[in-house]
């Protein structure tokens, strides 16, 4: 919550450059029109100097609001490393004439809502329901103008920050990119982190932040994006009524001198940085200078980037990964309002020595920068690029996200045009020259990170059932009756009731096939699942099922796994399998000119793949490093350990890979598992997207025609599971650590348990949302002890575990529990009141309409609903089913499913959160 600044989310959010693993690419495929992007955009500029961006986009009833304000860690001077990220925090705390917090309004519009801080912008965004537009825009004027910046709120969300950075210093990944940041920039503020630092946040003034927002949350340096259902006129009414009387600043920000942070000054090679630390896996990043984002080599050096790390085919999976020296490799371009830089970051696989991946590294750049790239290369990689923006802008959050970051950073909306005009010309000199040009030797910074915990093994662990030691009693819970009183109005309710059906049909081999024709967007999204999850690895063999879905897509019959991937990566589209517990999903996506193809690969690896040995062996190799990281991760720990907590040794979900497991898994037992678990009758699949039905339906046939079900049908039994006798407590210990993460709860219910609906409102009002549920208003807001608190029932085709997830400072674990466990007896002792119970309703009947509105995310509702076994209406009736849920029915939910006194508490992390038996 409250995040995204790292690289990684600022090249997701919109991937001007950066690697495209899961985009794709055509060889013949026409170029996109940017004019897709930027059509219909009306640019105001108010008196004020506020920047407003419209955009009317009429494919579902909702809209997206989105401030953009040009300051970020680039802004920050010595000293004041983090401030942006800590003002960003405070947004949230309330205004002079609302002072709540703010997630708590956003929650009743039933906004999906959220921030990040990042190098060059900040932005705050919601997309509600069209009827809440006008509410959303009042509540943004008003903090931008009124915003509460002080001693309290600025002590509890310093606690705040602090928890989330210790969260990152968790991360090893995130300690090497510090390390590497600060020596290839050590002048510059983009060498910082952006979250920043522990010691720097500890001394923020109110005064200062005060100075800091009073500076640069000015409509000058702001831009408001607006894009959705509505109709521009009137609205642009309404926002020159709300935001034109709001005044500029009265101090003016001096622009930084850019000019002297060219790309490099350095002529002798760097020595490499080397962190040796606890961890799991082996780690290398290398960063080169580049120009800022308005330099004519950009294009080149997005599609270089695409060539060297965008998906399968591109040249460092090649040399690295498919060589076995590394389990993974990735890359992006930051270009930014200054000069940024490339990143290259590599894990290495088990044995593997990060010295010999650089000078692999190293020889896979020389060769870019001495022969030109082929044609068939540079195709791919522009429409990567293409495709990767289209797909990436389906729903309207996304749209107006991209509007405001061209704008912000870019200086100009339209900048994509530009950009994709200019992609669509770059020549095979041109990428040889940017490679020679930014990819010097010379002007690398390049670390290694060599972990000294042997074997990636976690510590010791102490486990005691004793209670916790404070006895806490939790402030009553905050009425929404008082809560209403800030609450702009809405202007009317919206229909929801017109959501289209999916057709649904069987094949003659039983594969079952859910369409929604939807032609707004030349895109489609797949969604599958095969009922061949770990649910059948069984302890032995724990990994299996991943291995074997993994797997797939390297090679068939009359494919091996590099056509398999450029077959896919030509054309822009993606075809990716996961293992999760109760079955295999499938995801792909693609521009709709390509469903055929995603529709034959498909078919072909569920009905032809061949497992060869080596590849089996490389993606073992892989699987062994995923679960070291796992295990060195408190998050990954902590939940294996409150899992097989809950459930028995011979529980199906009791089961998790161990180095052995893995080990142990032969071919044989990969085809085994294929030949008895990936048949028709076991397939669902959900298509969603531009397409003629009727075409569709033959093309299904002609794929999967040949594929039959053989033997007899899988079947397990799952035993009920019964609640822990009495409170229990275990902690793991992990070496090197700075945060810990704790797993609050017991074995749940399933997804059609008659209680699911009341289960659903019970969870919004007691952690549904970090910052407006109770465990968030409480643990996180008043007494700032944890960065994210959140609740929930994983409730499937089986019941899964109810739980609550925290992280905290080891120092404060203790009290987080102690309040925790205060909340859940006093929901189980005083219930809930009547306001928050229809506030719980509201919240969720008005959020689901914008799921409804990003075709990927109805695709997988689609077969979710179907696998679970729900009627094709029930995404259309979820609403009414909420609505209906009764005061009597959430109170019986709450002494049936709130058990205090049964809980399993798990804390993974460093040492010291549980107090000695006698203390």
């Amino acid at each position: 919550m409250l995040v995204g600044f790292f690289l990684s989310l600022l090249l997701s959010i919109v991937p001007l450059s950066g690697n495209f693993t899961n985009a794709a690419t055509p060889t013949a495929a026409a170029p996109v029109s940017a004019l897709s992007f930027t059509q219909g955009v009306k640019k105001t500029v108010l008196d004020n100097g506020l920047t407003v961006l419209t955009k009317e986009v009429h494919t579902a009833p909702v809209v997206s609001v989105q401030v953009w304000y040009k300051v970020g860690s680039r802004n920050e001077v010595k000293g004041e490393n983090g401030i942006s990220h800590q003002l960003e925090h405070l947004m949230f705390k309330g205004t002079t004439d609302r002072p709540v917090q703010f997630g708590r309004l956003f929650s009743a519009l039933g906004s999906q809502f959220n921030a990040f801080t990042s190098y060059d912008e900040t932005a705050y965004f919601g997309t509600v329901q069209r009827d809440k537009l006008e509410a959303l825009l009042t509540l943004e004027a008003d903090r931008m103008e009124n915003s509460l910046v002080g001693t309290e709120q600025l002590a509890s969300e310093k606690r705040v920050v602090i928890s989330e950075l210790q969260g990152y210093e968790n991360s090893p990944g995130y300690r090497l990119n510090r390390a590497v940041m600060r020596d290839a920039f050590p002048s510059r503020a983009y060498g910082l982190p952006v979250g920043g630092t522990k010691a720097d946040v500890e001394k923020f003034t109110v005064e200062q932040v005060r100075n800091y927002y009073q500076t640069y949350y000015s409509p000058e340096n702001a831009t408001l994006v607006i894009t959705g259902d509505f109709a521009t006129e009137p609205v642009l009414k309404v926002v020159k009524e709300t935001y034109g009387k709001l005044p500029k600043r009265a101090k003016t920000v001096v622009a930084k001198n850019s000019a002297q942070v060219s790309a490099s000054t350095s002529v002798a090679k760097k020595a490499a940085i080397v962190l040796k630390q606890p961890g799991s896996a082996a780690l290398l990043q290398a960063v080169y200078p580049l120009p800022d984002i308005k330099h004519p080599d950009v294009p080149a050096i997005d599609v270089m980037d695409s060539i060297l790390t965008g998906g399968r085919s591109s040249r460092l999976y090649q040399a690295l990964v498919e060589s076995g020296l590394a389990s993974s490799v990735s890359g992006g371009a930051a270009e930014l309002i200054e000069p940024g830089w490339y990143q290259i970051d590599a894990t290495a696989a088990a044995g593997q020595e990060l010295g010999k991946i650089a000078q692999v590294l190293q020889e896979s750049l020389a060769k870019l920068q001495q022969q030109p790239v082929t044609t068939e290369e540079l195709n791919r990689a522009k429409t990567q690029l293409q495709a990767s923006l289209v797909l990436s802008n389906q729903d309207i959050t996304s749209q107006a996200s991209q509007l405001g970051y061209n704008q912000t950073v870019a200086g100009d909306y339209r900048y994509i045009e530009k950009y994709l005009a200019a992609i669509a010309k770059v020549t095979p000199a041109e990428v040889q020259q940017a490679a020679k040009t930014y990819l010097n030797p010379a002007k690398q910074t390049i670390g290694f990170f060599e972990p000294t915990q042997p074997d990636g093994k976690p510590g010791t662990s102490s486990a005691g059932s004793g209670r916790t030691v404070e006895n806490f009693s939790p402030g009553k819970p905050v009425d929404p009756a008082e809560l209403a009183k800030y609450l702009p109005p809405a202007t009317s309710a919206t229909d929801s009731g017109k959501q289209s059906l999916p057709e649904e049909f069987t094949l003659n081999n039983g594969l079952r096939v859910l369409l929604l024709s939807d032609r707004n967007l030349p895109t489609i999204n797949l969604s599958g699942q095969i009922d061949a999850g770990t649910e059948f690895d069984g302890n032995q063999k724990a990994g299996l099922a991943n291995l074997t879905a993994t797997n797939l897509m390297n090679g068939t019959q009359t494919k091996n796994a590099l056509t398999l991937a450029k077959t896919l990566e030509d054309r822009g589209a993606d075809l990716n399998f996961g293992a999760s517990r109760e079955g295999v999903s499938v995801s792909g996506e693609g521009l709709s000119a390509n469903l055929p193809i995603l529709i034959q690969t498909l078919a072909d690896v569920l009905e032809n793949a061949t497992f060869p040995a080596d590849q089996l062996e490389l993606s073992r190799q892989r699987a062994l490093i995923s679960l070291k990281v796992q295990l060195d991760d408190p998050r990954g720990l902590g939940r294996q350990v409150f899992q097989q907590a809950i459930y028995p040794e011979n529980h199906p979900f009791h089961s998790f890979p161990t180095a052995e497991s893995l080990k142990s898994v032969t071919r044989d037992d990969l085809l085994g598992f294929y030949q008895t678990h990936y048949r028709p009758d076991t397939t669902t699949i959900a298509l969603v997207g531009d397409f003629d039905p009727v075409k569709v339906k033959a093309l299904l046939n002609q794929a999967f025609g040949k594929w039959q079900a053989t033997g007899k049908l899988p079947v397990l039994k799952i035993a009920s599971v019964s609640l822990p006798q009495t409170l229990t407590r275990l902690n793991k210990l992990i070496p090197g650590k700075t945060e810990a993460v704790t797993y609050i709860g017991y074995n749940g219910i399933a997804r059609k348990d008659p209680r699911y609906y009341a289960a659903l409102v019970l969870n919004q009002v007691l952690g549904g949302d970090t910052l407006s549920s109770r465990l968030g208003t409480e643990v996180r807001d008043r007494q700032g002890l944890t960065y994210g608190i959140y609740s929930g029932f994983a409730a499937g085709i089986n019941p899964g575990p109810f739980l609550i997830q925290m992280q905290t400072a080891p120092g404060d674990t203790q009290k987080a529990i102690a309040s925790t466990l205060a909340l859940l007896k006093q929901l189980r002792e005083q219930g809930v009141t009547e306001a928050e119970f229809n506030a719980a309703k509201r919240s969720i009947t008005n959020s689901y309409p914008v799921d409804l509105a990003n075709p990927s995310d109805v695709s997988n509702i689609i077969l979710s609903n179907a696998v679970l076994g729900l009627s094709r209406a029930e995404i259309r009736e979820f609403p009414q089913k909420i609505q209906a849920v009764t005061m009597t029915q959430m109170q019986q939910a709450i002494e049936d499913l709130i058990k205090p006194e049964n809980l399993i508490i798990v804390t993974a992390g460093p040492g010291d959160t549980v107090p000695k038996i006698g203390s």
